[in-house]
């Protein structure tokens, strides 16, 4: 009785935290390059249920087996769906979408101050009054030889990332891949920070100026998760009801007798 209060407790944490996942999908169905989350869950290790104490069930004192039974499941982890997203027409100059595997290399400054090689497919660019070219939040772009600067003028790029000011050549933009995507971890403003044993790779993304990739969230199938996993915790409140009633007429009740 106890083990199945427990167990449908855990399984209300886990619906609130792939609602939770899913919320944060939603909040972000129109930012660019934002790819969504899935609570990825994974259930408790089987038990084997035993008699013990049964002499009518016990042979030579080894108890009989009754059976195996779970604890129910929990989030594991939480992934990242990187599919890319579709390309929307923007016409503005610094507006740069990718178009395949990729990612633009920018300057982050982390919470100590030091700048990290980050990576993002928002390519929603602004310039600096000097000319550089900056994240929207305001972290530098980086091109081959570095932070891109020295932007004065009309700005274009080709598809292999090679940048100009009116014209001149000015760097090209450092595009990078990695082998395994899921080595990659989300920070703030749309950022991924490499973690340890991630490999890169040549990127094989082209650039189409004046376009931004959407996000990859896909509202509908995001509602139709949010009713389910609403259903589940609905569920799962009933059965915990149950149980309490249960264990009330049984202290209450049957105790008395």
């Amino acid at each position: 009785m106890i083990r199945g209060l427990y167990t449908s407790a855990l399984s209300m944490t886990t619906q609130m935290n792939k609602m939770d996942t899913i919320a944060n999908n939603m909040a972000n169905v129109d930012t660019t390059g934002y790819k969504k989350d899935t609570a990825v869950t994974s259930a408790f290790s089987e038990l084997m249920m035993k008699r013990v104490n049964d002499p009518e069930y016990t042979f030579l004192n080894i108890p009989k087996d009754i059976g195996g039974v779970t604890l129910g499941v929990f989030v594991q982890h939480i992934g990242t769906d990187f599919q890319n997203g579709a390309l929307k027409r923007t016409d503005g100059d610094l507006d740069f979408g990718l178009s395949g595997e990729g990612f633009f290399a920018v300057n982050y400054v982390n919470g100590d101050g030091e700048l990290e090689e980050s990576y993002t497919r928002d390519g929603s660019f602004t310039l600096s009054g000097d000319g550089a070219l900056l994240t929207k939040d305001g972290y530098g772009v980086l091109g081959e030889n570095g932070p891109i600067i020295n932007l004065n003028g009309i700005v274009t790029v080709d598809e292999t990332g090679n940048i100009y000011a009116d014209g001149a050549f000015v760097d090209r933009l450092k595009l990078v891949d990695f082998e395994n995507k899921n080595t990659l971890m989300k920070i703030e403003n749309n950022l991924y920070l490499p973690k340890e044993g991630s490999e890169q790779q040549e990127a094989t993304a082209s650039i189409v100026q004046g376009f931004l990739e959407s996000s990859n969230v896909n509202p509908v199938n995001e509602m139709v998760d949010m009713i389910s996993t609403s259903r589940l915790y609905e569920a799962n409140q009933k059965v915990i009801t149950i149980h309490d009633q249960t264990l009330g007429r049984a202290v209450n009740d049957i105790a008395r007798k």
